[in-house]
């Protein structure tokens, strides 16, 4: 075996080629999935595991996918079929098995050198427009458990072997799932890049040496601890602990559900423990988290509050020890609890209690509250498309921000949520109205939701839309109306969502944060968003940067005056004199 030592161009020049394999398959699903979630929202990822199932590369992917539950589904994989071949191919969607929810359905193929021997595994995980849930939605946040739920899962089924499908699985999926080829075609897309990736990853073993390559990691994965444990020196030493309150939702307590997690940094070992135990029990309900959610939830936090510099794989995460426990809604989930909506509502409270945990270290460190999910503006919907009268199942996203400040910048205004990490895209408002029935009225910021502060939250968004022909229906889970996104360090919260329906006669009427909704032709949902916290005092905020936010209409002149202490003369420019007196008033 090799053991002479890369340099660092090499390992950097390695970095970015088995980065390039990863961007390559994403290219293929982006470019071939048949549905909206995948070729607009770009609701996938994809990423490299080596042989021992560590997590080596996963460019451009959702965190909340990535950075634990591919290592366990891997290690799945290789105990239940222990003679893996060249040719094989896997489906693996298991939340019991280290999948984050049944909606993400995943292939993984082992990477079998000319010896027959296992080097790598591939993983592609793309989100589903159905997979055959009792209700037409992938995120049953009613769910009693997996049966209620419905959904068709695979712990780690084999699908293809000799590299041609195993028909009697592909006739299985598309008898229980409601768009049969529409699933056939993300299936396709996703197959496509998995074996794009074998393919190009079996190319470069072969140029370089497979011993060559296990070199890179291993020094990659050295590197990345160091780096990770450098970030954590730079933190005070101690305990903090953070909260963050899901709202009230069918299955769960009358009160919601606060999730709580302590944290404690070692700076002096360049450690981070975050513990997750002090939680309330699984529910009842489609929102426990799957422990890969769990785990990848915490470490979200921990990534968001630190140098973003640090390579999120495997080395990194030596350094991050998250404790959970069983029977947890934020723990480990255990069969049938169900966990549809893993990957959003309470693993984003994981996320956001973490950052919030992080920002009492002192000014300077954490990061306030990314707002919450899942609004009517990025519901599935479904029907039968009066203009042609085919089925349709999708996800859409017509608008969504939710992002929260840092200690150094505005928010990313278009994260969508913690898990999403700004990965996802927003569909565009033609192509929705092409692919569904659907006419979208209005899509835009609402003014004076942004959470103020010396960095700014997102602003909330409105969008009206509603079927163009016939009905629709709409599948929704809106969290974030009673407890809005929290500011920190003296930042002000984001703003709240909201949900009404406009019936044909112009009038308006609340909807429930948590519902099916059965549009007519004629009827519009407005669907309104969480903004995200603002960081540090309004006062501190730059006055210029007000007063921009003042011209562009997402700022009012009242608000710019009685919150960020900033008064604007009738030509919109800042009187300096006066913003000045009116500060030392707000100080006082």
């Amino acid at each position: 075996m090799t053991t002479t030592a890369l340099n660092g161009a090499e390992l950097a020049i390695l970095n970015n080629r088995v980065e390039g394999i990863v961007r390559k398959m994403a290219n293929t699903l982006l470019r071939t999935g048949r549905s909206g979630v995948l070729n607009r929202a770009k609701d996938f990822s994809c990423c490299i595991i080596t042989a021992d199932c560590h997590l080596l590369a996963a460019a451009e992917s959702l965190p909340i996918h990535v950075l634990s539950g591919p290592d366990i589904m891997a290690r799945t994989m290789a105990e239940f079929h222990p003679n893996l071949r060249r040719g094989d191919a896997f489906f693996h969607n298991s939340p019991y098995h280290g999948c984050s929810h049944a909606a993400d359905l995943s292939i993984l193929v082992p990477v079998i050198d000319a010896d027959g021997r296992h080097r790598f595994t591939i993983f592609a995980k793309a989100h589903q427009a159905d997979i055959g849930n009792s209700e037409p939605t992938t995120y049953m946040a009613t769910a009693r458990d997996i049966y209620n739920e419905g959904a068709l899962l695979f712990p780690a089924v084999q699908v293809q072997r000799d590299y041609r499908d195993i028909a009697d699985i592909i006739r299985m999926c598309e008898l229980r799932i409601r768009v049969p080829e529409q699933w056939r075609g993300d299936y396709l897309a996703t197959i496509g890049a998995v074996r794009i990736g074998e393919r190009e990853l079996l190319a470069l073993g072969e140029e370089i040496g497979w011993d060559r390559l296990d070199q890179f990691a291993a020094q990659w994965f050295d590197y990345s601890e160091n780096m990770m444990d450098a970030a954590i020196r730079e933190l005070p030493a101690g305990r903090v602990m953070g909260r963050s309150t899901h709202d009230p939702f069918p299955g769960l307590p009358p009160e919601g559900v606060t999730v709580t997690a302590h944290v404690h940094a070692r700076p002096d070992e360049g450690r981070i423990t975050v513990d997750l135990s002090e939680n309330i029990d699984c529910q009842p309900s489609g929102l426990n988290l799957s422990e890969a959610c769990s785990r990848t939830a915490a470490m979200i936090g921990v990534f968001n509050s630190l140098d973003h510099r640090v390579p999120k794989n495997a080395g990194a995460f030596r350094r991050i020890e998250v404790i959970l426990r069983r029977n947890c809604i934020a723990g480990i989930t255990e069969h049938p609890y169900s966990c549809s909506a893993a990957t959003t509502n309470i693993s984003d409270r994981v996320g956001n209690a973490v950052q919030l945990a992080m920002a009492e270290f002192g000014d300077g460190f954490g990061m306030a509250e990314v707002g919450a999910v899942i609004a009517p503006s990025a519901g599935v919907v479904s029907g039968v498309d009066a203009r042609s009268g085919n089925a349709f199942v999708n996800q859409i996203f017509l608008a969504f921000s939710a992002g929260a400040a840092s200690p150094i910048s505005d928010a990313w205004w278009t994260m969508i949520d913690v898990g999403n990490g700004g990965m996802c895209g927003l569909d565009g408002v033609e192509l929705d109205e092409i692919y569904q029935p659907l006419l979208v009225e209005s899509r835009r910021f609402v003014t004076d939701t942004e959470g103020a502060g010396r960095f700014t939250g997102a602003p909330s968004t409105e969008v009206v839309f509603g079927p163009v022909q016939g009905g629709i229906t709409i599948a929704y889970g809106s969290d974030g109306q009673v407890n809005p996104p929290q500011g920190v360090r003296g930042g002000g919260p984001g703003g709240g969502s909201d949900q009404f329906i406009r019936r044909k006669d112009g009038t308006v009427e609340p909807l429930p944060p948590v519902a099916q909704v059965e549009l007519r032709e004629g009827e519009m949902i407005i669907a309104i968003s969480t903004g995200g916290g603002g960081y540090g005092p309004p006062a501190d905020r730059d006055a210029a940067a007000v007063a921009r936010d003042v011209r562009e209409g997402y700022v009012s002149t009242d608000r710019a005056r009685t919150v960020y202490g900033v008064v604007l003369d009738g030509q919109g420019q800042v009187d300096l004199a006066a913003t000045e007196t009116r500060r030392a008033e707000m100080m006082a």
